[in-house]
């Protein structure tokens, strides 16, 4: 079941000039209305998306549902096809107007390479995550091809790391004087994670591993599997990482 949908703005904006107009934003329109489980968000999403469109509300509103739809799933491209085809409808000029909101919303998605082929553009539209540049400045670390994309740089640092097939980065350790580590939460694609003198674990979407300071490992996606992880650095003292030599083909072509 999916989260609840919570809305406030009714009462925080208008709850002293119009109460009843609040109750009915926050505890219908948002409270029941969106809540009811007869169609699911993301359809829902598209609804109100073509419906304001169609009205030709252009304002902070749609932007907000923009926002609301690509949260719960709708890819880039997917909302330009939607766009597109409700322009044929409710007029070209709307759907320009649309599309300028729009591009704003999915703008880190600009940032994407084109797809190289048909598995890593499903592999994209997988996850809500970009898969973001090529991991350049890292690739003399990695055996194959490695994306970069940051998703949070202040409090805690948030990356998520894209593999292709095959892809895997050298023996690795984090070292800190105190906490540190790393956190690796898998959201897309197949891949293994395994700490020196131990057995590989795979990782599916949802899986998580917690690797302390210290610890010699590697990660990477499977030999058949594009993967995708965040990557969470753990806060500590005296952070640093020390890369290590390239996992053999002896210990990766055992993997399944």
């Amino acid at each position: 079941m999916a989260d609840k949908i919570v809305q406030t703005a009714g009462r925080a904006q208008l709850n002293d000039f119009a109460p009843e107009f609040a109750h009915f934003n926050d505890d219908v329109l948002f409270g029941e209305n969106w809540n009811n489980e007869d169609i699911d968000l993301k359809t829902r999403c598209i609804i109100t998306i073509v419906a304001l469109m169609s009205s030709g509300i252009t304002d902070s509103s749609l932007t907000y549902h923009l926002q609301n739809a690509k949260s719960n799933g709708v890819t880039r491209s997917e909302i330009a096809a939607i766009v597109t085809h409700a322009a044929f409808y409710a007029g070209w000029p709307k759907a320009w107007a649309v599309f300028r909101l729009a591009k704003e919303v999915w703008k880190e998605d600009e940032t994407r390479l084109p797809m190289a082929n048909a598995a890593m553009q499903a592999h994209a539209e997988d996850m809500v995550f970009p898969i973001g540049a090529p991991n350049d400045a890292y690739a003399q670390y990695f055996v194959g091809q490695s994306y970069l994309a940051p998703i949070s740089t202040n409090q805690v640092g948030i990356f998520n790391v894209t593999f292709e097939p095959g892809c895997r980065n050298n023996w690795h350790i984090h070292h800190a004087k105190n906490g540190g580590g790393q956190i690796l939460v898998c959201i897309a694609g197949r891949g293994y994670y395994q700490a020196e003198g131990e057995a590989p674990v795979e990782m599916r979407p949802g899986s998580c591993v917690n690797i302390p300071a210290g610890v010699k490992h590697w990660h990477g996606a499977a030999p058949d599997s594009w993967f995708s992880h965040l990557a969470i650095e753990v806060p500590g003292q005296e952070n640093t990482n020390e890369w290590l030599e390239a996992v053999s083909d002896d210990i990766y072509l055992r993997l399944k």
